[in-house]
């Protein structure tokens, strides 16, 4: 997600909803779809306060990044037709976390999130 427009949408309205599983928390939210956008567009934030360090933010990143790639379609099939779903994965720990944890705490917001939609 690259939008300015729609990272303001994400969190600045009322219309997103968010879940969390330490040391992640998801905030999501439907828009409409345009006719050749994603139907899961992704940000993942890992903020400067929790790791000073840009090469331990970028590990963090890509553990969140490649847990969501195995796993993507849990969520592809359930958003509607017409619909994106917008997705942003923030890390709240100050330590890093071995992958396989990481991994299913991926999994276990995305089965949430695909419940309430």
């Amino acid at each position: 997600m690259v939008s300015l427009k729609l990272i303001e949408s994400l969190f600045g309205g009322g219309c997103s909803q968010s879940v969390a599983a330490f040391p992640l928390r998801a905030v999501y939210m439907l828009s409409e779809r345009q006719c050749d956008d994603a139907p899961v567009q992704l940000l993942i934030s890992v903020p400067k306060k929790r790791f000073h360090h840009a090469v331990d933010r970028n590990r963090v990143k890509r553990q969140v990044r490649e847990a969501y790639r195995q796993h993507k379609d849990l969520l592809c099939q359930v958003v509607p037709e017409g619909q994106r779903l917008l997705l942003a994965f923030i890390w709240l720990s100050d330590e890093h976390r071995p992958s396989k944890e990481v991994e299913g705490r991926i999994v276990s917001l995305m089965r949430r999130i695909a419940e309430k939609i």
